[in-house]
């Protein structure tokens, strides 16, 4: 049985875009989870404290965390998907002339 590709994979000319553009997500997430790291290493009983609707720091910033990385989910495939638009739309055009 001949196990292949599903779809042709050629030269991604969004590469280095989408490599950056995941960089500094990752950069900036982490600097947030780091956040919930140190105060639960260095002052755990501010994890204790009622923030929001009976919720405690500890649950409103696990949740946020969740929250924070499904937005940057849906921001990258957002921007990737108009990047790769946009340069099929100019190679498109390069063809043209």
């Amino acid at each position: 049985m001949l196990h292949e590709p599903a779809a042709k994979m050629g030269r991604d000319p969004a590469a280095a875009y989408k490599t950056r553009l995941g960089v500094w997500m990752f950069l900036a997430y982490s600097i947030l989870y780091v956040g919930f790291v140190a105060i639960n290493l260095l002052r755990p009983q501010l994890m204790e404290g009622t923030i929001f609707a009976g919720l405690n720091l500890a649950v409103v910033y696990g949740f946020g965390l969740i929250i924070v990385a499904l937005i940057q989910a849906l921001l990258y495939d957002t921007m990737c998907n108009r990047r790769e638009r946009a340069l099929a739309e100019s190679a498109g055009e390069k063809d043209e002339q």
